[in-house]
């Protein structure tokens, strides 16, 4: 009978040891993390319920456009980031039965898709999406279509900033280039090195291929980044583009950082006085025969379909594609 009891008091201790160790764990490491992990400092989905085309409450621009295609429509996909624009894209244009939304997904008979921009890429150049609007490919992505010996066209439709955001309470408001570049190359650990509070500096990446990941390598200009730089310590820093943190995720706990002095808004983008905005494209390949791709981009870059870019949220391409 002791032999029994002294075994379960054995396991009671061993049970208390695990609580113990698992509470300061959680005490210790993940809750300095949770408020820098939000949904907004990760790579959140898009709803995409809200940005639905031909549906009555939806959050994307709606207008008819003076063209209305129709035959082989062109399948479009894109980056998450970029979906508004493309749903209030096929919203103008297309019929509407060409989009087809089980309230989870898009179907495969769907023009309309959203793989992100890994997905989008691939699938352009595997001959099942026409158009893909995303960022720049990244090195992997252009090798891919190279490998399957497939040229890409990339025609700019519009741009938008690249930002930095950290979690909401954190004091520092910007940051240069340069302190940027070097927390993600390791040259600052601490936040206090840069302003901020006494606490080390969680360097936050992407998934590689991504858009925004490929942004943030551009944006490096050939710097090595080291990778998990106190990604699970202290108070965070990640990267988007400006419209999917302002426009689609909403996360109040988090903000945008002003980048050499000067905030990321949308007029700060239209005037060039942010210093980090790229393009994006509408992306196709050569070979595509589909007579409708060409009709359908250069709608884009009409004054119809600039003015749904700018609607949007984004900024708009001049007519040079400049």
């Amino acid at each position: 009978m002791r032999k029994i009891v002294g075994q379960i008091l054995c396991i009671a201790a061993l049970i208390a040891v695990f609580v113990v160790f698992d509470v300061a764990v959680y005490r210790i490491f993940t809750r300095r993390c949770i408020s820098d992990y939000s949904d907004g400092m990760r790579a959140k989905s898009v709803d995409l319920d809200a940005y639905l085309p031909f549906v009555e409450e939806t959050k994307i621009v709606k207008r008819r456009s003076s063209l209305e295609l129709s035959g082989d429509l062109p399948v479009i996909d894109g980056a998450a980031a970029l979906y508004p624009v493309i749903s209030a894209f096929v919203n103008a244009v297309y019929p509407e039965d060409s989009c087809q939304f089980d309230g989870k997904n898009f179907s495969k008979e769907s023009a309309l898709q959203m793989n992100n921009t890994r997905g989008a890429y691939q699938a352009v150049v595997d001959g099942t999406v026409d158009i893909a609007v995303c960022a720049k490919p990244s090195k992997e992505q252009l090798a891919y279509a190279e490998q399957k010996g497939i040229s890409l066209e990339l025609v700019p439709i519009g741009s938008e900033a690249f930002v930095f955001l950290v979690n909401a309470k954190n004091p520092v408001d910007s940051l240069t280039v340069d302190q940027v570049r070097g927390i993600y190359s390791g040259k600052y650990k601490n936040w206090s090195e840069l302003g901020g509070e006494d606490k080390r500096i969680g360097a936050l990446q992407r998934n590689e291929g991504s858009g925004s990941q490929t942004a943030m390598l551009s944006f490096m200009d050939g710097i090595p980044m080291k990778t998990g730089i106190n990604s699970f310590l202290g108070s965070s820093i990640g990267f988007s583009f400006r419209f999917y943190v302002e426009g689609i995720v909403e996360d109040g706990g988090v903000k945008m950082l002003s980048l050499n002095g000067v905030y990321p808004d949308k007029e700060n983008v239209k005037n060039g006085s942010y210093p980090v905005v790229s393009n994006f494209y509408a992306v196709y390949r050569k070979d595509n025969k589909n007579e409708n791709i060409p009709l359908m981009i250069g709608w884009m870059l009409s004054e119809e379909g600039q003015e749904i870019v700018e609607g949007s949220g984004y900024a708009g391409v001049q007519a040079d594609g400049k």
